[in-house]
C-alpha cells in the first residue's frame, strides 16, 4: 500500500437519476419551453423576449432553447450570503446544504400556549427570535404571513420584525413590486447603504409563478426588481403531482425545470449575470384528502431529482424539509421532519426551507422549528461522514492501550470526542431512573420547556437605535402609499 500522508474524508450522499435521466428531463423541459410555452402576463416581459427570439402568439410565449442557454451563461453559478453584521455565512453552491424556518402560512401555533390562532406581527418576531437561538437553524424566513395588518404592506412589517430579531441571512417574500423596493430600502439601511448590500448581500428574494405555466406580470415585476439590484433570488414555482403538474414524477420534474428555467430566462434578459437559483417546490396532492401533503416521501425524492438537473447546470437549488402533515407535535411529526431533512441534505440541495411546518402547511409553529433543529444536528454529523488519517486511525493509542484497556483517560479521547460524537439536545439518553427523577418528561414537554426558556431570554444582538427608527420611518411611508392604492 502506497501512503499518500493525505486526508481523505468522504461525505455521505446519494443520486436519484442516472446522467442518461438528467438529459431526458433537460429535453423535456427544453421542449415544454419552445413547443408549449408560457402564459406571460406582462406586456414588458413580452418584449424583452421577443426582442430575445422568442415566437409571441397573444400572451403566449414560446422560448426556444438558444435563448435558454444563453441566459444560462450568464447566470452564476453560485453565491456568497452574509448575515446581518457582514460576516459570511452561506456558500450557496455545489451541494452544500443550509435549512430555514418555514414561512408564509396564515396561522401560528403559539409559542407560549399551543394555541393556533391567525398569524400576527409578534409571532414573527417570535419565530426570528427562536431561530436565532437554534444552532443548526442557518437562516430564516417571516414564519407566517401576517393576518393584522393590511396585506399590501405585510411584507414591510414581516422583515422588519425578522431582522430586528435575528442575525443569521434572511429569505423574504414579498407581496407586491413596490413592497419588495422597500424591503430592499429597509435592508439598505441595515447594511450601511445599497452599495454594501449589493457587496455583502444578506437576504434573498424568493418569487413563485403559478403552475402550470403562468407567469402573472405582479411577479415578473417583483422578479424585475431584485433583478435591477443584482441581488440573490431563488425562483420557486410550486408543483402538486396530479393536480398543477402530471402525477408522474419525471413529468412533474420535467415542467418544474421548465419554469424554473422561465424564471431564470427573465432575470438574465433583464440583468445579465444577477444571481438566480433553478429552484422549485414539489408537493402531493392527497387523492383522498383533496389536500396538499407537505411531507409525502414522493415529495423529497422528486427535489433530490430536480436538484440533480440544477446541478447538471452548475445552479443553486431549494428544498423543503423539517414540515409535517401533522397536527400536533408527535411521533407523526418527530418522523416526517427527520426523514426529509436527512433526505434531502443527502441529495445536496443548497437551501432547504419550511422546518416548523405543520397541519400541512396552514400553520408555522415554533415547536416543530425546535424539533427539526434537532433532526438538522443528526442529519449534519451523518452528512460529514468519516475522516481518515494517521490522527483519527489511531494505531499507536490502540496500540498503547492494547487488549483488556480503555480509552476514557487518554488525551486523544479528550481532544477528539466533542467533535466526533454529536450530543443530542432534546433526546433522552440516560438511565430510565434518572429520566424518571427528572419528571419523566416526553419530547413535546421538553421542547415546550426549551422552546419558553428561548422566548424569555434569548436576545439577539440589537439593531442600532438610528436604525430601527429608518425602518420605521420606511414601514409608515410605504404603509401611507401601499394601503392607499
Amino acid at each position: 500500500m502506497i501512503q499518500t500522508g493525505a486526508t481523505e474524508k468522504r461525505s455521505i450522499f446519494f443520486r436519484v437519476l442516472t446522467d442518461d435521466q438528467i438529459e431526458e428531463i433537460k429535453r423535456a423541459a427544453f421542449e415544454v419551453m419552445s413547443k408549449v410555452g408560457f402564459r406571460v402576463h406582462h406586456e414588458g416581459a413580452r418584449k424583452m423576449l421577443k426582442q430575445a427570439g422568442a415566437p409571441i402568439d397573444g400572451e403566449i410565449v414560446k422560448v426556444p432553447e438558444h435563448v435558454v442557454t444563453a441566459c444560462l451563461r450568464t447566470t452564476p453559478k453560485g453565491w456568497t450570503i452574509y448575515d446581518r453584521q457582514g460576516r459570511r455565512a452561506m456558500e450557496v453552491e455545489g451541494r452544500k446544504s443550509y435549512y430555514g424556518t418555514s414561512t408564509a402560512s396564515p396561522r401560528t401555533k403559539d409559542a407560549l400556549t399551543g394555541e393556533i390562532h391567525p398569524t400576527r406581527v409578534v409571532d414573527i418576531a417570535i419565530g426570528a427570535k427562536v431561530a436565532d437561538a437554534l444552532d443548526n437553524i442557518d437562516w430564516v424566513m417571516p414564519m407566517g404571513s401576517v393576518q393584522d395588518v393590511a396585506p399590501t404592506v405585510a411584507d414591510l412589517y414581516e422583515f422588519e420584525a425578522v431582522v430586528s430579531n435575528t442575525t443569521k441571512p434572511m429569505v423574504f417574500i414579498g407581496y407586491t413590486p413596490r413592497g419588495v423596493e422597500l424591503v430592499y430600502e429597509m435592508a439598505a439601511e441595515v447594511a450601511g447603504g445599497i452599495d454594501n448590500l449589493q457587496q455583502r448581500p444578506f437576504l434573498i428574494f424568493y418569487p413563485e409563478p403559478i403552475s402550470p405555466l403562468v407567469f402573472p406580470a405582479d411577479v415578473i415585476d417583483r422578479l424585475f426588481v431584485c433583478a435591477d439590484l443584482s441581488l440573490p433570488q431563488i425562483q420557486g414555482p410550486t408543483i402538486q403531482f396530479g393536480a398543477t403538474a402530471p402525477v408522474t414524477m419525471a413529468g412533474a420534474i420535467a415542467q418544474g425545470v421548465a419554469e424554473a428555467l422561465m424564471c431564470l430566462v427573465l432575470a438574465q434578459l433583464r440583468r445579465p449575470g444577477c444571481p438566480c437559483s433553478l429552484g422549485c417546490n414539489f408537493s402531493v396532492f392527497d387523492m383522498a384528502a383533496g389536500l396538499l401533503a407537505m411531507a409525502a416521501p414522493e415529495m423529497s425524492l422528486a427535489l433530490a431529482a430536480q436538484a440533480e438537473v440544477a446541478q447538471s447546470f452548475g445552479l443553486p437549488t431549494w428544498g423543503l424539509a423539517g414540515a409535517t402533515d401533522a397536527k400536533l407535535i408527535d411521533a407523526q411529526a418527530g418522523a416526517e421532519s427527520a426523514f426529509a431533512i436527512l433526505a434531502q441534505g443527502l441529495a445536496g440541495l443548497n437551501l432547504i426551507h419550511d422546518v416548523g411546518y405543520i397541519d400541512s402547511g396552514m400553520a408555522c409553529s415554533t415547536a416543530q422549528l425546535v424539533l427539526g433543529d434537532e433532526n438538522i444536528g443528526m442529519a449534519k454529523r451523518f452528512m460529514r461522514g468519516v475522516e481518515v488519517n494517521p490522527e483519527t486511525l489511531a494505531r499507536d493509542l490502540i496500540a498503547k492501550v492494547g487488549p483488556g484497556g480503555h480509552y476514557l483517560e487518554d488525551d486523544h479521547t479528550y481532544k477528539h470526542f466533542k467533535n466526533e460524537l454529536w450530543v443530542p439536545r432534546l433526546m433522552v439518553r440516560g438511565a430510565y431512573d434518572d429520566w424518571q427523577g427528572q419528571g419523566a418528561k416526553d419530547t413535546a414537554t421538553r421542547i415546550q420547556e426549551k422552546l419558553e426558556d428561548i422566548v424569555k431570554n434569548h436576545k439577539a444582538p440589537p439593531l442600532p437605535g438610528k436604525t430601527l427608527a429608518a425602518l420605521k420611518t420606511i414601514r409608515e411611508k410605504g404603509e401611507k402609499e401601499l394601503v392607499k392604492e
